[in-house]
């Protein structure tokens, strides 16, 4: 970022820590314009700023009405400002909602409600129990939703409940409450949410433990996945507890380190990110839309290169594919020497944040790409 726009945040998280959100809403809709500092008492325009209108993380458009439809792929840059803004305002309350998806549950399968409470504090969650009954213990996949999106809505966008049928998996979907982040993001960008044995990825590290031991999960069989703000929580748990997670997938996220206040969040959302070195060596799948606007594409590459720097004598190899539905890609797949797939990496052309192959009754996603839920399932359990 030059001069000007790395001032202009420094008064951003000046502001929001004192309480002016507004302003500090204000002051990021002028540096993404170009234009002059806002004046701080031109309070319609910093009202506006917050208040006029319901804007989405995983979004380029505002829904300006409770009764607007959702958005199901993300075609256009827009709502950064009000997105940051609101990611470090606890207190802005949205004049939006959305209904919640009815999940089809067949004969014989369970969508459980639950809750886990720790030193942490409480983590609501959905379980998916398939209708089959198991002999030996499940493997487990954890998934965690993108912004202003609830488990019951990633479960239908993703269609992961069918495949947990197929697959005989467990499927977890913890919530982020709003008590937590106004728009339901999970904090990435927070410093005391990137740690092991604290904050979100505790919470989220003792609710799969619950699953485990209550709903007979495989512990050599646990996997977590994200899209967006959850695909970069669930790199942030993966690297935390890699004894519990055995590999990750991650759906337009951000790499390790790529954030650690509102204005590295800025940065690495709008130009991207190398993130930091990873410690551990945890098997990833990456999924990115060359058309995503909201977290810049340049960010899937660098989170291969982090996950490829932890493993010793993988060959990459790169071939190009269509989806049934006309999405052009290209795979890179980097293996071990007995042809096992530590780290795989997918650009799909055309798509923007939403989730690749997902089903249309869910919101971001793309019904025309890759079937990412199938890819990551079919990774994890290779």
């Amino acid at each position: 970022m030059n001069k000007r726009i790395t001032t202009g945040m420094a008064k951003v998280t000046d502001l929001t820590r004192a309480g002016r959100l507004s302003e500090a809403a204000a002051l990021i809709q002028s540096l993404l314009q170009g234009r002059a500092e806002p004046n701080p008492q031109d309070s319609t325009a910093n009202e506006a700023a917050i208040d006029g209108v319901f804007t989405r993380l995983d979004s380029g458009a505002p829904d300006k009405t409770a009764e607007a439809q959702p958005r199901r792929n993300e075609k256009r840059a827009g709502g950064l400002a009000e997105t940051l803004q609101r990611m470090a305002a606890g207190r802005v309350s949205s004049r939006a909602t959305q209904p919640v998806p009815v999940v089809d549950v067949p004969d014989g399968a369970k969508f459980l409600s639950l809750s886990h409470a720790s030193a942490q504090g409480q983590c609501d969650y959905r379980l998916y129990v398939p209708s089959k009954s198991a002999t030996s213990p499940r493997p487990v996949v954890v998934m965690l939703h993108g912004c202003t999106q609830s488990p019951e809505d990633f479960a239908a966008g993703t269609g992961m409940n069918a495949l947990a049928e197929e697959f005989g998996c467990l499927v977890v979907y913890p919530a982020q409450p709003t008590r937590a982040n106004v728009q339901k993001c999970w904090n990435w960008f927070r410093p005391e949410d990137q740690l092991r044995a604290n904050g979100e990825p505790a919470l989220i590290a003792g609710v799969t433990r619950d699953v485990l031991i209550a709903y007979n999960g495989d512990p050599a069989q646990v996997y977590i996945a994200g899209l967006s703000a959850g695909a970069a929580m669930a790199l942030l748990v993966a690297e935390a507890y890699p004894e519990i997670f055995h590999a990750v997938g991650v759906h337009s996220g951000l790499p390790i380190g790529a954030a650690r206040d509102i204005p590295s969040a800025f940065s690495a959302m709008r130009s991207g990110s190398k993130g930091v070195v990873r410690k551990n060596p945890v098997p990833t799948i990456i999924f990115q839309g060359s058309a995503d606007a909201t977290v810049h594409p340049s960010n899937g590459p660098a989170i291969q290169s982090q996950a490829v720097a932890t493993f010793a004598g993988l060959t990459p190899a790169t071939k190009a594919g269509k989806s049934g539905g006309g999405r052009t890609f290209k795979r890179t797949d980097h293996k071990r020497d007995d042809g096992r797939s530590m780290v795989e990496y997918w650009q799909v052309d055309g798509v923007g944040h939403a989730w690749a192959g997902g089903q249309a009754t869910g919101t971001y996603t793309d019904p025309s790409g890759p079937d990412a839920s199938r890819e990551m399932l079919r990774f994890f359990m290779q």
